[in-house]
């Protein structure tokens, strides 16, 4: 496989996990941080604006999933895959263990 293959793998867990917090906070009626908040990524956005972005992430994550083709036949790229989702995942976690305290 092309190293390029192996980014768009990588970038699809990024952007797939990244989905689930903004639709589950969407879809519950609750304010979450988003990009389009003020300032960015720290004020809380709409439910709408949530599940709006949530559904953004699934359909880029969705295409640099089929781009990378990822397969559990290939288990490198499964493995980027995965690599992209705990990168987020932790990232998230530290970024957002505030909000509510601000």
């Amino acid at each position: 496989m092309e190293w390029y293959l192996y980014v768009a793998g990588f970038f699809a867990g990024i952007f797939l996990a990244n989905a689930v917090p903004h639709f589950v906070q969407g879809v519950s009626g609750n304010k979450f941080p988003s990009p389009f908040a003020k300032p960015p990524g720290r004020g809380l956005s709409s439910p709408i604006v949530n599940v709006i972005w949530a559904l953004c992430n699934v359909l880029i994550g969705y295409l640099l999933f089929q781009l990378g083709q990822v397969s559990s036949a290939h288990m490198p790229s499964l493995a980027i895959f995965f690599l992209g989702i705990v990168a987020i995942s932790i990232f998230s976690s530290a970024h957002f263990r505030k909000k509510d305290k601000e």
